[in-house]
């Protein structure tokens, strides 16, 4: 069974590494140190559900009930606008990144987890992606071998954002400037606004 564990980590990896906002989110917490286990969890155990929703066969109901993309697409718009908007005008005010102040982080646990449960949830991308190509995907490995593809796709979400999250930290030492702090959060910003745009045109 270790050709469909490839194949779902390979498949699951090349879906989520591109650049979005839920990347940029957990590479922003984990430059700050803020809550990144927290964050790190979320995303991940989030692909985990996603991940096994659609090799259960929740992709069909989707396909089916075709009024749930536009209404999510259009509430991930909105609210990414909004995310990309603030993270453009805290640009303007960004200060350097002391990464070894023991001072308290930017930001509340809850505000953290909400941000990060509303960047996964309210994307209609991850239920086309994750769900629905996934979940097809799987299929075609047989009613054993796609839960064992399945569980590919699942250890690369967790691979991934923990590489992500954890592995910002060396990074710290690169954005001590308040320069390099100010294009991380305009890079933000503009991926933000860039994801809101593509959901509004897609079709």
């Amino acid at each position: 069974m270790l050709s469909p564990v490839l194949a779902g980590l390979a498949t699951g990896l090349g879906l989520i590494v591109a650049i979005g906002a839920q990347n940029a989110f957990v590479l922003r917490q984990g430059l700050l140190r803020a809550h990144v286990g927290t964050v790190v969890a979320i995303c991940a155990l989030s692909d985990v559900v996603l991940v096994a929703a659609g090799v259960g066969g929740i992709g069909v109901l989707l396909e089916r009930a075709g009024w749930l993309v536009p209404v999510a697409r259009w509430f991930g718009a909105a609210f990414l606008t909004w995310y990309g908007v603030t993270a453009l005008r805290q640009a303007l005010r960004s200060k350097a990144l002391d990464g070894a102040s023991s001072g308290p982080v930017q930001g509340t646990r809850r505000s953290a987890v909400l941000r990060a449960t509303a960047l996964t949830w309210l994307n209609p991308h991850v239920y086309l992606d994750t769900v629905l190509l996934l979940g097809t995907v799987a299929g075609s490995h047989g009613s054993v071998g796609r839960w064992w593809f399945a569980l590919g796709a699942c250890l690369g979400s967790i691979l991934w954002f923990s590489a992500l999250g954890f592995g910002a930290r060396r990074a710290a030492p690169l954005v001590t400037r308040p320069s390099a702090w100010r294009a991380i959060d305009v890079l933000t910003g503009v991926t933000m606004l860039v994801v809101a745009a593509s959901l509004v045109w897609m079709r």
